[in-house]
């Protein structure tokens, strides 16, 4: 299944993808390889493609999905053997279909789940013969060796959404045992649907709709999951937003660390990160930020810097705010809203980049909570 993420730049930008196993075939054998899928429907397959050009591929063989008895497999410069007893789970149209759901999600459309799903509410609710025909021919188009997964009920798999798409006294090709809550076999000894099948798979799907009152009781015990505030954007240079930008490291907001003083945040982070008396009284005394971070690159990182600059930059920014409350007040205004904080040549503590971590961010969203957990008074150990 495409569950895998990954991505590629183009022109700056970046186009979300996921990946999942295949085999190429090349030659006589099957090579194991991943098969990458991205949003702008681009799909690399050994050469790069779109979903005409998987399918052709396909029918080529050249993507696998069919095995040879005792052909030989290889992982690159791993190991290779030859297949014995071969029982491939996914043909080439599930897989087509499957990259075609991939895309959908990537691109936050409705897949052939979700289409499916919305179809099944919708018979639910009109109960009319062409609802059902529309519900079947969603059920039909999802890739079949996902149908199970569809309800996300593994109890139950996917017998309620055919039970739902079928008639009364259809059979079905293979025996399915399955009751539902109200004892209700979904077949009878004929492998038929039933009435009782039928209405309670109705009612399956009328529970299945109501929101659960446990699990609604357990996510807000936590609180939300999502800001209520808006994300605030920290860029780098000249301020976009005045009110912010006091919260950014080379605003001039001096701090006093360990009875040193230095003008800004990114002064004393770079100054501490050497070891060299020298180079870190240049840094501190350095004219800006700018010429801080310079001089620090020619100097030598003390032991150890990777594993502890968090929380050295931790205590700079708990200093920053409980010397300066103006700044402290401005941190608090914004509210529960996500930072995104834009530092040049970091994807450590960047946002902006394809790959950034944004620690900054997150570093002044634990300060926020711990100003907010000073101002009520919260503490948990006593």
């Amino acid at each position: 299944m495409m569950g895998n993420r990954t991505y590629r730049v183009v022109d700056g930008e970046r186009i979300e993808g996921v990946f999942r196993p295949v085999f190429i075939r090349n030659g006589d054998t099957y090579y194991l390889s991943e098969l990458k899928v991205f949003s702008d429907g681009a799909i690399y397959y050994w050469e790069w493609g779109d979903l005409d050009g998987l399918r052709s591929k396909l029918e080529a063989g050249w993507v696998a999905t069919t095995f040879d008895e005792g052909a030989r497999a290889s992982v690159h410069q791993l190991v290779s053997w030859r297949f014995s007893e071969v029982d491939a789970w996914i043909t080439a149209e599930e897989l087509l279909g499957e990259v075609a759901d991939a895309i959908e999600r990537l691109n936050g459309r409705p897949d052939s789940t979700d289409r499916c799903i919305a179809a099944a509410l919708r018979y639910v609710d009109s109960r009319t013969e062409a609802d059902r025909l529309a519900l079947r021919a969603a059920y039909e188009a999802i890739p079949a060796h996902l149908r199970i997964f569809a309800l996300g009920d593994m109890d139950a798999r996917d017998i309620p959404l055919r039970v739902l798409a079928s008639e009364v006294g259809e059979t079905w090709d293979e025996d399915v045992f399955f009751e539902f809550e109200d004892g209700s076999e979904a077949l009878d000894d004929d492998c038929a649907v039933t009435e009782e099948g039928l209405r309670a798979a109705f009612e399956y799907f009328a529970d299945w709709r109501r929101p659960d009152p446990a699990a609604i009781a357990r996510r807000e015990a936590d609180g939300p999951a999502e800001a209520r505030s808006p994300t605030v954007k920290l860029t780098y240079g000249r301020p976009m937003y005045p009110r912010t930008h006091g919260l950014r490291n080379e605003f001039a907001a001096s701090i006093e660390i360990a009875g040193v003083v230095y003008p800004t945040v990114e002064h004393a982070y770079w100054a501490l990160s050497t070891d060299d008396e020298g180079a870190r009284e240049r840094i501190r005394t350095a004219p800006n930020s700018t010429q801080a971070r310079d001089i620090a690159v020619g100097a030598e990182r003390r032991p150890h810097w990777p594993d502890v600059r968090l929380v050295v930059m931790a205590e700079l920014l708990r200093a920053k705010f409980a010397q300066h409350p103006e700044l402290a007040e401005v941190l608090l205004a914004t509210g529960d809203g996500r930072i995104e904080y834009q530092y040049a040549d970091s994807e450590f503590w960047d946002t902006s980049g394809s790959a950034g971590r944004n620690w900054m961010g997150r570093l002044l969203e634990l300060v926020r909570a711990e100003l907010v957990a000073d101002r009520i008074g919260f503490r948990t150990a006593q």
